[in-house]
């Protein structure tokens, strides 16, 4: 068991976050991440105990063009400041992690500026890849050289290199020696060289105990980063994509699917990979804004903080905030918010109300951090599932529906249980309980021990009261499909759950086993087409025809060609 293993991530970008100008003079430092320090008592108000902030280190523009990897960005403040930061993070109990960025570095960088004086004479010209001085560039170098996602102001450093290899390391040491700092994300973890990888981690175990080191990764199977040899974990963006698109189509099969393929991932763990889950982030869309029903916020999120991995909320997010990806910016994505805007949302705003009970009792329930995954029922709008742990079973339950619906779940060895959400009290009878789930929404329900209740913080009696009208993609072509119940779970109470047998329950087995895999095979399909469009976004401008292109593709093996070219 380590700090990250009972993590609930507040991830900040912080020159969105503090306002800073888009274009750094290298001038006199402004001390805006001190602006964050009142933040930190918001974050742990909302029940977060770690923090993901970055990039954070000096760069010409958007931050992931690096500049110098030992410097604060001048638009930031001074080391000083960030040494601070981390400190009264840590004294609020609160661990932090930086952004990583080093497949790149921007082209002020000393070993690159070098090799622009320098040419064939200078000590860094094997420092990034296939350094060509017969060819030239858009800045007239009069050389050439490889780039991250075809932009030559992102040169990609050689991670092969040992002299490379060595530095990053040293960076990281720094790091820890200078801020303190508990762990890092790699930034196109994806992309970076594995030994390259095997050596930071070598790193981390030198450094600090429970370093943590966590790497984007878009697609693919996560095992290959995050393993014993390479990274503790990658982003999850399986499941941030089935989150959203799995209650937009009312289609819980798309959400359990991706979760069952991706605890099967972790082999013999119980609960499973330890893999970094979120909504949303600094490179895609709010989930306010994807959300076709912002009721939906509510189960999305209950969801996000009881299934196996680490929680992530971006900042701003609990707020209910739009943010939506503009052609040629992602400034809507990474706005500039006053706390002061945001007295007292804890108790007013539904939606933060939510996120604050929901932070607390994850870090108040071992087994939602520790505890196995077992699917309980499932339907297109509903969903239930178990996390085990030490003898003590927590449920948990989710409705897409507009309706309120009954479920009739297994439950644990306790005689009562409570929703941690409604404070709702349920007796165990025959060894179930039977609970209904409101429309829209969820709950955690906790076994009550012998001594009272297991602690519930801060009961949440209602869920946020937003029910816009919209109807989801191919909603009328799942209605039959819809009242399948999920093979050999226990019956819900509802009118339409009698008794079938024989040809009639081979037929509804067989058209609730089509319509899981019709659901599982759109859904990977979609998985795959976004995340081609999201690399390409990262390239620059997408265009119609672009994004035509690739939505026309429904070929699995092609799309993954696709992504395969990229790198």
């Amino acid at each position: 068991m380590a700090w990250y293993d009972e993590a609930v991530f507040y991830h900040i970008y912080p020159l969105g976050l503090t306002g800073a100008p888009k274009e750094n003079t290298y001038g006199e430092p402004e001390h805006r991440l001190n602006t964050l320090i009142p933040w930190i008592s918001h974050i742990r108000e909302i029940g977060a105990n770690a923090i993901y902030i970055g990039p954070l280190f000096e760069s010409v523009g958007h931050g992931y063009e690096t500049t110098d990897y030992k410097k604060l960005d001048s638009r930031l403040g001074t080391n000083e400041d960030l040494a601070d930061f981390v400190a009264q993070c840590h004294k609020a109990g609160i661990r932090v992690i930086f952004d990583g960025v080093f497949n790149h570095t921007g082209r002020d960088f000393f070993a690159f500026a070098d090799i622009r004086k320098n040419r064939e004479s200078s000590l860094y010209k094997d420092w990034y890849c296939n350094v060509n001085f017969w060819g030239n560039n858009e800045y007239n170098d009069g050389f050439s050289y490889d780039n991250w996602g075809g932009y030559n102001l992102l040169a990609k450093l050689n991670q092969r290199n040992p002299a490379v290899r060595d530095y990053i390391c040293d960076v990281v040491r720094f790091w820890v020696s200078e801020f303190d700092v508990d762990g890092i994300r790699l930034d196109a973890a994806d992309v970076l060289d594995f030994d390259f990888m095997r050596a930071l981690r070598r790193v981390a175990e030198e450094v600090k105990p429970e370093f943590w080191l966590m790497g984007e990764v878009i697609h693919g199977d996560y095992t290959r980063w995050a393993n014993e040899g390479t990274l503790h974990s990658v982003t999850n963006y399986h499941l941030h994509k089935a989150l959203y698109s799995g209650h937009n189509d009312h289609n819980y099969f798309e959400i359990a699917h991706t979760v069952k393929r991706l605890y099967d991932m972790g082999g013999s763990r119980p609960d499973g990979l330890k893999l970094y889950n979120f909504v949303d982030n600094h490179d895609v869309e709010r989930i306010y804004t994807k959300l076709n029903n912002k009721a939906h916020f509510a189960p999305v999120h209950v969801l996000l903080y009881t299934l196996p991995g680490i929680p992530s909320l971006y900042y701003g997010s609990e707020f209910g905030i739009e943010g939506k990806k503009e052609r040629f910016s992602d400034d809507s994505l990474r706005p500039a918010l006053s706390l002061a805007d945001y007295e007292d949302a804890v108790h007013n705003n539904p939606n933060t109300r939510l996120i604050a009970a929901l932070g607390k009792v994850r870090q108040n329930t071992k087994a939602l951090s520790y505890g196995d995954y077992r699917e309980l029922l499932l339907r297109n709008r509903q969903y239930a599932f178990a996390r085990n742990h030490q003898g003590e079973s927590v449920l948990v339950t989710v409705n897409n529906d507009d309706s309120d619906y009954v479920m009739t779940l297994p439950a644990g060895n306790a005689a009562e249980y409570v929703g941690a959400l409604s404070g709702e009290r349920v007796s165990v009878s025959g060894g179930n309980i039977v609970v209904n789930v409101k429309a829209n929404s969820g709950d955690i329900w906790l076994p009550v021990t012998e001594g009272g209740a297991q602690p519930v913080t801060e009961i949440v009696s209602d869920t946020p009261d937003l029910h816009a009208d919209s109807a989801s993609k191919g909603e009328k072509a799942q209605e039959a499909a819809d009242n399948v119940q999920a093979v050999g779970e226990p019956a819900p109470v509802k009118e339409e759950s009698a008794m079938v047998s024989g040809p009639v329950l081979d037929n509804l087995k067989t058209a609730a086993d089509a319509a899981f895999d019709e659901a599982y095979e759109k859904g990977k399909i979609a998985g795959l087409q976004e995340a081609i469009l999201t690399i390409m976004e990262k390239n620059g401008h997408v265009t119609d025809q672009m994004r035509k292109d690739v939505t026309d593709n429904v070929y699995h093996d092609s799309l993954i060609n696709w992504i395969r070219s990229f790198r």
